[in-house]
């Protein structure tokens, strides 16, 4: 508990700040958007957020990979726990984006605009990740399948981002090109501090599940000990 928890008050007055910070410079420092107008400010939570939750789709695939190669159940966690923030977060993505779909194309959803649609078969394939998980009651066999999914899933992950970005058509806008480096100097001092506090966020929630596990794990071990003393004892 103690490794999985370390440092964690600090992350969470960090994360606290920094989206303190985010919301201040959204609503009173970012200027509005000159085509969309203030619908435009949900952009500073719904795409750090995707990027956050990919990236902890990759991460939790190479966390998949140290625990096939060392056999190390510590990684299995880390990888579940890693997918199920992911996961949040990539919920988080759809309702926003469908939001703003709602407020600027006037349709809660466009099916024909691929990084949309890509987006959400990314997270409904993770969403295979808890039935085949808890479908395997063997500890040792659960976390290796588990593993052997998130490396395949993780690996998916970026070969569907690339070809996504070579797509020619698209409505939805690409925030590291064409509108990321038209964005104005507040927008971008803005987008830059949203996406550090969505890391930190995401370390924390990672953090904070990983320890409340490691000690209910711990209290588990604690009541089997007692009830092994208790038998012996009789």
């Amino acid at each position: 508990m103690i490794l999985y928890g370390r440092n964690l008050r600090g992350w969470a007055l960090a994360t606290a700040g920094l989206l303190a910070l985010t919301m201040g410079l959204v609503f009173f420092y970012a200027p509005n958007d000159a085509d969309q107008g203030f619908i435009q400010k949900i952009f500073y939570i719904h795409v750090p957020m995707a990027i956050v939750a990919l990236v902890g789709f990759v991460a939790a695939g190479v966390m998949g990979i140290r625990h096939l190669r060392s056999g190390d159940a510590s990684w299995d966690l880390r990888s579940y726990v890693t997918i199920h923030i992911a996961v949040i977060l990539g919920m988080g993505v759809l309702v926003t984006g469908a939001i703003w779909a709602r407020g600027s194309w006037g349709h809660w959803w466009v099916w024909d605009e691929p990084v949309l649609v890509s987006f959400l078969i990314v997270v409904l394939l993770y969403c295979v990740y808890y039935p085949l998980r808890f479908s395997i009651e063997d500890p040792e066999r659960q976390a290796r399948y588990s593993s052997v999914f998130a490396v395949v899933a993780g690996a998916f992950v970026p070969l569907n981002f690339i070809a996504v970005r070579l797509a020619e058509s698209y409505t939805h806008p690409r925030v590291l090109s064409q509108t990321g480096g038209n964005m104005p100097g507040e927008m971008r001092l803005t987008f830059v501090v949203a996406l550090l506090a969505m890391a930190a966020l995401f370390v924390t929630l990672v953090k904070l599940e990983l320890t409340a596990k490691h000690a209910a794990m711990q209290l588990k071990r604690l009541r089997r000990r007692r009830e092994a003393r208790v038998t012996a004892e009789v």
